[in-house]
């Protein structure tokens, strides 16, 4: 084990990470890379889609993609001009929890990157001719995702899965709750939700700290809210009680996209990457795993066929996603129920368990090549509390996992009598 730390000794870790915070509570966290000419930065502060009024849900998504087109002392023109006079950009988007941003530059356009990222979070001015052009992207981009099998197998998926929680609702909202949706909306929610309570920064690349400490306290730490809303707090989902079924029909298809699966756990859960090697295994590894290899190779039922694994610190989702001819759906829905049923019913064997560890422990470095992956990878140390040391904790934790650690979470958690099944194509077939 120690040999294999060694090995790993330049990833991340508390030697050569930096964090702080600024004087209005905004968390910073740095790490230099003196091989990179450039510079990212990613963070996120807590104004998500969890905020959105049921009646304007996107409202958080259209809020955050209109930040840029228009502030106090710049158009939206202005904005774009300098960003591409230095070949940086600048993003936003939101999620359930938090609205995200990121930007990239080089080392010496950082003071301008961080001057737009100040004024398009602190002094947007929504105008109204901009927010009603991108208004319109908007609602072509939901007609665009009504007529696409895979988005609508998902969202319904969600809807399914979550019920009545808010984690069911699509972030970028329907054609009719945005449609509704007003530039004094986004203004309202911008000043009761965006501030520096919450707020993450991390920036790695060609920095200096304490020259970049300093750029942030001067851009960033005066930025101050009094009426920013308080950390919205959700009830864990519970998931049906029952198995669930839907398929949703757009005619003039001739594929059919499948999503089945189950409440997962949190991204904080003692067992999370219990599951994380086993999903690796039953549908990521090599040509998508055993279920890639089941239902695609073998059996001919799929066109694609993979597992996912996504998590919160509330509750995770374990997926099985595939693309079929509508032919093939029941047989190919069968087929997948039973290879769940194998996989927590029989341990995985040995020659699987250590590949797909290897697998894992073997593509951290590739992860982290950008200056951006090891950003993000700062978030995530960031939000769900993992400790600077995280990735050797990790590979720790993945050199002691066991077949029996990943049957038992498989039995947790892919419970086949509670199977969330959604699909969406052209009308079923009938036997």
């Amino acid at each position: 084990m120690n040999d294999l730390l060694e090995q790993y000794r330049s990833l991340p870790s508390s030697t050569d990470i930096h964090r702080s915070a600024l004087s209005n509570g905004i968390t910073v966290l740095m790490r230099p890379n003196r091989n990179s000419a450039a510079v990212s930065l990613a963070g996120y502060l807590s104004a998500g889609s969890l905020f959105d009024p049921m009646e304007k849900l996107g409202l958080a998504d259209f809020t955050a993609q209109a930040l840029k087109y228009g502030t106090a002392n710049y158009t939206f023109q202005q904005i774009y001009d300098l960003l591409e006079s230095c070949g940086a950009n600048l993003g936003y988007s939101a999620s359930i929890h938090n609205t995200n941003f990121s930007g990239r530059c080089l080392s010496e356009d950082l003071p301008l990157l961080l001057e737009l990222l100040r004024e398009s979070l602190t002094q947007p001015t929504f105008p109204d001719e901009e927010v009603g052009m991108l208004k319109d992207q908007l609602l072509t981009s939901l007609q665009i995702r009504a007529q696409d099998t895979r988005a609508m197998a998902a969202n319904t998926f969600d809807q399914l899965l979550y019920g009545s929680h808010v984690y069911g609702l699509p972030t970028e909202g329907e054609l009719e709750t945005v449609q509704q949706i007003t530039p004094q909306d986004l203004r309202d929610f911008h000043n009761a939700h965006y501030g520096p309570r919450g707020m993450v920064i991390a920036v790695t690349g060609d920095i200096n700290i304490p020259a970049v400490l300093t750029l942030l306290e001067t851009t960033l730490g005066g930025w101050l809210n009094p009426d920013q809303s308080a950390e919205a707090l959700l009830a864990v989902p519970s998931g049906p009680r029952t198995g669930e079924r839907r398929h949703i029909t757009i005619p003039g298809k001739y594929q059919t996209d499948l999503v089945m699966g189950t409440l997962g756990p949190a991204r904080t859960a003692d067992d999370y990457l219990k599951a994380v090697l086993g999903n690796n295994i039953l549908g990521q590894f090599g040509l998508m795993g055993r279920i890639g290899d089941v239902v695609r190779d073998q059996a001919g039922l799929a066109y694609h066929a993979s597992t996912s694994l996504h998590a919160t610190s509330l509750c995770g989702a374990w997926e099985v996603h595939a693309g079929v001819n509508p032919a093939n759906l029941e047989q190919a829905i069968e087929l997948i129920r039973k290879e769940l049923d194998r996989f927590r019913t029989i341990p995985v064997y040995p020659e699987e368990l250590a590949d797909s560890k290897a697998n894992l422990i073997g593509g951290l470095p590739v992860s982290l090549e950008s200056n951006a992956g090891v950003a993000y990878l700062l978030l995530r140390i960031e939000r769900f509390d993992l400790g600077l040391d995280y990735l050797h904790d990790f590979i720790r934790t993945m050199q002691s996992i066991t077949a029996e650690h990943i049957l038992a979470a498989a039995r947790r958690y892919l419970d086949l009598d509670r199977l969330v099944i959604a699909s969406a194509g052209p009308p079923l077939v009938k036997n």
